[in-house]
């Protein structure tokens, strides 16, 4: 039986944050019906790239094992079938604007009164208070947050991270909160309003610059592919392409400097410690790139590696996927000729299913309106 299983999840929610925290549920077992307003999900029109069959792929990528309904909520039927699978559900997520819930008499105050047992998950860009207003957009949560201010280049401009990674650490945090609160409810015998939001999420995500800048009142600057604490942990040139070294410690470094035939750098006293090394990063630098230089970035990562040495190239996303399928991660999930991203969690007893590919648009609509008009089960 799967870890979910007979669990019923509302999907309101729509782009990524919501779209994969329900994915993630339905992955784990529940059954996971996606409401729709009639044009669909927006990322069903975001392209390209599609796929073989002209789909969109973004679309793919958080709606994996689910049903898809049509609902037109300014209709006072499909409002009126919404209400009744809300009553019917154990989660329900949705990522409107503060507000819009209410105006469909879907709001967490409406629903909780009518389902106390509901779990409710809302997801807004800056919480319901005074930022309630403000529209969620992932680019501009990694921009006021800080987070573009460390990523790139230090003589450069300040960047984005190349996905949305602020809506998928949303994601993944509201799928933790739903499952804490149905594991809550065993107890509580009622449900919660389970809140995220995507500048809390952004501000937690960045973790040790945020505890950097709580406790010096200095805020990081941007380093490039440098870390801010360790030494040598960063890109270096080769004879070919990059290779990322990540020599976390004293051992490593030594390790490190025998292998690329540079012994004597543990003996220099620029080296000697971690503190010195970040702190003599440029010189540290020049000696491993004039030694990395000598071979290519395949013979050095094979060679640092079975030192103990944590190393490898940067690669292309197809580069990712060739290593996680050698190493048998089984990194693909294929449905009826759809290939997604297969779930990273791993369960003994319960493990991910792979059910649904993303539905086409209203897919399972006659069959979900069916059943929401049947009379419940007690």
């Amino acid at each position: 039986m799967s870890a979910l299983s007979g669990v019923i999840v509302a999907d309101f929610s729509r782009v990524l944050a919501g779209p994969l925290a329900a994915m993630t549920l339905g992955d784990l077992g529940a059954n996971v019906i996606k409401v729709e307003p009639p044009g669909g999900d927006e990322t069903r029109g975001w392209v390209p790239p599609v796929d073989a069959a002209g789909r969109s792929t973004y679309f793919q990528t958080a709606n994996r094992n689910k049903r898809s309904i049509t609902l037109d909520l300014k209709q006072e039927e499909d409002r009126a079938l919404a209400f009744e699978l809300a009553m019917r559900a154990d989660v329900l997520i949705e990522n409107f604007r503060p507000g819009t819930m209410a105006r469909f008499g879907l709001d967490w105050e409406t629903v909780h009164a009518a389902h106390p047992s509901l779990v409710y998950c809302s997801i807004t860009g800056f919480g319901s208070g005074p930022g309630a207003a403000m529209p969620g957009y992932d680019p501009l949560i990694q921009a006021l947050s800080g987070m573009m201010s460390i990523t790139g280049p230090p003589d450069g401009e300040a960047s984005k991270v190349g996905v949305a990674l602020v809506d998928v650490i949303a994601g993944l945090n509201a799928s933790t909160g739903i499952l804490a609160a149905l594991h809550d409810r065993k107890t509580m015998r009622q449900g919660q309003l389970v809140e995220i939001n995507l500048l809390s999420t952004a501000l937690a995500a960045l973790a040790n610059q945020s505890s950097a800048f709580l406790n010096t009142g200095a805020s990081p600057s941007r380093l490039g592919n440098v870390h801010p604490s360790i030494e040598p942990f960063s890109t270096y040139a080769t004879a070919t392409r990059p290779i990322m070294i990540c020599a976390g410690n004293d051992r490593q470094f030594s390790q490190l400097a025998a292998t690329i035939g540079a012994p004597g750098l543990t003996d220099d006293p620029r080296f000697a410690t971690n503190l010195d090394r970040v702190e003599n990063r440029a010189p540290l630098r020049e000696e491993l790139e004039r030694r990395l230089g000598l071979d290519s970035v395949e013979y050095w990562a094979e060679a640092l590696n079975d030192a103990g040495v944590p190393a490898g190239p940067v690669n292309d996303i197809g580069g990712g996927f060739g290593l996680a399928g050698n190493l048998e991660l089984d990194p693909v999930t294929e449905i009826e000729g759809t290939r997604t991203t297969s779930s990273p969690i791993r369960l003994s007893g319960s493990p991910p299913e792979r059910r649904f590919p993303p539905p086409d648009l209203d897919q399972h609509g006659e069959e979900i309106r069916e059943w929401l008009h049947a009379p419940r089960e007690e």
